[in-house]
Formats: structure tokens, sequence, C-alpha cells
């Protein structure tokens, strides 16, 4: 309720009076288009609802725009960390660190060309169809570009778009979807640098424990049931932990790294434990497969090593979608179901 001052300088004040209708109109204009905009946004996920195919190729689209980006995070991320570390690095000596020449991240600066620096226009970076009208060469200076950037845009879309015909439209999707974005940069990541970092392991560990706890009431994965998804993240990292140390132990050696041991306690967590063997066993049997291949066609020493991470990463891709499938065909195969 307005007092009498505020009466009397509203009626006196007539820049005042046309601001507060000025507010009053802006309100009923931005408050009805929220309200169509919400509702078309709404038939529009009707329609997907309804249509699986249509709901698939929006998700490849998606997943297209999602693998531009994780080709940035698989680039930038390890020399963001690169830099943090010796900047903390050079603290702990008491030395000052080197001053950054201009901000580096996963949004600035903007997408260069490799050869020349020259900034990539926003025309030449739309996924798979610049990198093809440029015949995967930088506008500006000529120089070859890596095939490897629209291989990962096409694998996250295709990603994207199974895991859409396979769930169809609802959480779950959205659920895979992230789960699998997640996979591919740590996959790229860990073939470039032998790295998991902390910084994707550990949140996709906690976003599969929260979406568990939230939503996780449904007959199969994604998100598992949360008890399931609790033991999941603690077993797969206890029993890589316990291989790693009984490995140094017995040989003297380093078999695999700390973020593995995450990697597979977040896969737990999305998964539960029971697809904790499976996603073991599949990693472990084609890793020692490509491994024996690589030795044989002398592209690889023994002395060289092979991440984990990938194996870890495509086997539980594999079992999000076809796991509970392929454990119960298996007990029957072996008279346990």
């Amino acid at each position: 309720m307005k007092t009498p001052a505020a009466t009397e300088r509203t009626a006196g004040d007539p820049e005042l009076a046309w601001r507060v209708l000025g507010l009053l109109n802006l309100y009923r204009l931005v408050v009805p288009s929220v309200l169509v905009a919400l509702a078309l946004l709404a038939a529009r996920f009707q329609l997907l609802a309804a249509s699986p195919a249509l709901f698939t190729a929006v998700a490849g689209l998606v997943g297209l725009a999602i693998g531009s980006f994780l080709n940035v995070v698989i680039h930038r991320l390890p020399l963001v960390l690169e830099r943090q570390w010796r900047a903390r690095a050079a603290e702990l000596e008491g030395r000052q660190p080197a001053a950054p020449t201009e901000a580096y991240g996963l949004v600035r600066p903007r997408s260069r060309c490799p050869a020349c620096q020259a900034p990539i226009r926003a025309v030449h970076n739309v996924p798979v169809v610049s990198w093809l009208l440029l015949h995967g060469r930088c506008a500006a200076c000529g120089a070859p570009i890596s095939a490897r950037y629209p291989l990962v845009e096409l694998a996250t879309g295709a990603a994207f778009a199974v895991v859409a015909w396979h769930f169809g439209f609802g959480m779950a999707a959205v659920l895979g979807c992230v789960f699998t974005a997640y996979l591919v940069a740590l996959t790229g990541i860990d073939l470039d640098r032998q790295l998991l970092p902390d910084i994707l392991t550990v949140p996709l560990l906690w976003i599969g424990l929260i979406a568990s706890a939230w939503f996780g009431a449904g007959e199969a994965p994604p998100p598992a049931v949360l008890g399931d998804a609790v033991i999941g993240a603690v077993a797969g990292y206890g029993f890589l932990w316990l291989v790693f140390h009984l490995f140094r132990l017995i040989t003297g050696k380093e078999g695999m790294g700390y973020g593995d041991f995450k990697l597979f306690a977040a896969i737990g967590a999305w998964l539960g434990w029971q697809m904790l063997p499976l996603v073991l066993l599949l990693a472990a049997f084609v890793g020692a497969a490509v491994g024996i291949a690589l030795m044989a066609a002398h592209r690889l020493g023994r002395s060289v090593p092979i991440p984990f991470g990938p194996y870890l990463a495509g086997a539980a891709w594999i079992a999000l979608l076809w796991g509970p499938g392929l454990v119960e065909r298996y007990l029957r195969f072996a008279g346990l179901g």
C-alpha cells in the first residue's frame, strides 16, 4: 500500500509515472511471451515424444554441436591444467609464476588455426560440414586440419542418436547423452595425454550418484538405483585400487593410473555394481587384443604404456545400452540364469 507521500511523488512526477506505466506494459508483454514460449516448447517436446525418428535426429544434431565443444575440451583442458600446475609449482618453490600473455580457457580465446593462428570464423566452424567444404584445410593459410575434429563430432552425434533411439524420449536418454559426452571427452584426453582429469571423472561420479538419488527408480540404468550406485562407486574404485597395488607388489611396476580408478568408480555410480564385471571384462579383452595387435605390427614396444581409459569408456557405453541383455545371455549360457 502506497503512503500519501509516495502517491504525491508519483502524481507530481510525470517521468516517474511514465516509468511505472512502462514497467507495467513491459510486464504485460513479457509474461504472455514467456508463457507462449513455454507452451511452444512443451508442444515441441510432445512432438519429440510422439516421433522417435525426429527425437533421434534432433539428438544426433545436438550431438554434433556437443562434439564440436568436446574437441575444444580434449585439446585445451590438459593445457589449462598444465598451466595451473606450473603456477602452483612455482608458488611452492617460491618463484613468481610466469604472467599469462592472454586469458586461456575453454571459452577464450576463440578457436584458431594451429599453423597460422588465424581466428576461425563462425561460418568455418560448423561441425563436419565446414571441414568437408574446406577440404580439411585452413581457410586462411591452407594448412591441413586433422581429421580427428570431424571424427569426434561424428562419433558424438552418432552416439547421441543411438542413445536417443535406444531409450526413447525421456530422462534416461538425456542422462545417457550426458554420460556419453563425458566418456568421449575422457577418451580423447587419455589417448592424447594418458590423463583422466579429476575435473571430469569426479563430477561424472557425483552426477551419477545425484541422478540415482533423484531419478533412480527405473527398471534399468541410467540411472541406477541409489544403493546399487553407491556400491558400484565404492566397488569400482576399490577393485582397481587393489589390482593396482597387487600388480605393483608382484612386478614393481604401476599397471594403471588413479584416474582409471575414478573412472571405473564413476561407471559404477552410473550403471550400478552389477555392470562392473561386464565392463571390466570387455575393456580388458579389447585392450589386450589391441595391444597384442600393435606389438605384432611392431607399432608398439612392450615397455610403452597403453591408456586403459578409452577401453573402460567404450565398454561402459556398450553396457549402458545392452549391458542387462548381455549379462542375462551370459548367465543363460553358463546355466546360471
